[in-house]
């Protein structure tokens, strides 16, 4: 019986590592691309040398919200941002199961974020924002795209912790 380091992952294992590595380089463009808003902003703060723009506040606003859901996936995606080690003295199997149950509460959080994040993109879909005249469903999808990911990454971690919990075929 061939071992389990020996097969491929599954087209199911590469799509994610694929698109959390999206995310991540995502995540490095955000925070490159926000310097250029608040640099303008610093700048017209504390000198005549360029007019004060009033849209970079809200263009860095938009982006910082955007990073922080981005953040948000990636950790989700490598178990770090909603996990804390309360019992380390556990086996692998009881360790398992009670990593089930926080990602049961990560779940329901993620669905409340699915439900309430399409009313709120729903809400605004045919606004815009005042400043920088941008469509605001553009920065409010932020809530269900991020929500949707979580299930996404959850769906891949209860599949490990469940083989891990009965002893199937074991990584």
């Amino acid at each position: 019986m061939p071992s389990s380091a020996s097969t491929p992952p599954s087209l199911w294992r590469r799509f994610t590592a694929g698109y959390a590595q999206f995310l991540t380089a995502l995540l490095a463009l955000s925070v490159a691309i926000i310097i250029i808003p608040v640099t303008l902003q610093i700048i017209s703060r504390y000198t005549a040398l360029i007019p004060s723009y009033i849209w970079t506040e809200e263009m860095a606003r938009f982006l910082f919200i955007w990073m922080i859901m981005i953040g948000a996936m990636i950790g989700v995606r490598e178990a770090s941002h909603f996990e804390v080690d309360v019992w380390p003295a556990l086996s692998r199997r009881s360790e398992a199961a009670v990593r089930i149950a926080a990602r049961l509460g990560i779940l329901a959080f993620a669905l409340v974020f699915v439900v309430g994040g399409i009313e709120f993109t729903r809400f605004a879909w045919y606004r815009t924002s005042e400043l920088a005249e941008m469509p605001l469903w553009m920065i409010h999808i932020a809530w269900p795209v991020a929500a949707v990911t979580w299930v996404i990454f959850l769906g891949e971690q209860f599949y490990d912790e469940i083989r891990i919990l009965f002893g199937w075929n074991v990584p």
